[in-house]
C-alpha cells in the first residue's frame, strides 16, 4: 500500500450562507452532498471493514471542503456553477419548512432560478473550475 499523500484533481465543495444556525449548517451540508454519489459514482470509494471483519458503507474517496459566504456571494456562485454546467445541488430556505423529499422538490420547482432563496450549494468538478465557482468565499471555521 502506498503511503504517498493523495492529491485529487477534482473537488467536492459545499457553500453555506453565513447566517445559518449551527444545526442548519449541518443539516444543509448533509442534504447537499447526499445526491452526489448517485450521479457521480466515481466520487465514492470502497466499502470499509474493521479488524473484526464488520463491514461499513463506502464514503467519498476525497475530502468535502465546506465554505461560507453572504447571500450575494452564494447567488454569484450559483450563477457561475450553472454557467459551467458542473454537477450541483441546491438547498433553499423553503426546505426548512418541508418534511420530505416530495415537498422539497415541489418547493424548489415553485421558484424561478433567479429568485431561489439559496442557503446552500454543493458542487463537484475539476479543482480549478470549482475554485472559480467559489470565488469570494472563505473556508467555514
Amino acid at each position: 500500500m502506498s503511503t504517498e499523500p493523495l492529491r485529487f484533481d477534482t473537488k467536492i465543495a459545499v457553500l453555506l450562507r453565513e447566517d445559518l444556525e449551527p444545526w442548519q449548517r449541518l443539516n444543509v451540508t448533509a442534504f447537499l452532498v447526499s445526491g452526489l454519489g448517485t450521479q457521480v459514482p466515481e466520487v465514492i470509494g470502497e466499502p470499509y471493514e474493521d479488524a473484526d471483519g464488520v463491514g461499513y458503507l463506502p464514503m467519498f474517496r476525497q475530502p468535502v471542503l465546506v465554505f461560507q459566504g453572504t447571500k450575494e456571494t452564494l447567488t454569484a456562485a450559483h450563477a457561475r456553477v450553472l454557467s459551467r454546467a458542473l454537477p450541483r445541488a441546491v438547498f433553499t430556505g423553503d426546505l426548512f419548512t418541508t418534511g420530505n423529499d416530495r415537498d422539497n422538490r415541489a418547493a424548489v420547482r415553485a421558484v424561478p432560478t433567479a429568485e431561489l432563496d439559496l442557503v446552500g450549494l454543493s458542487v463537484y468538478g475539476p479543482r480549478n473550475a470549482v475554485d472559480k465557482v467559489l470565488k469570494g468565499t472563505r473556508m467555514h471555521p
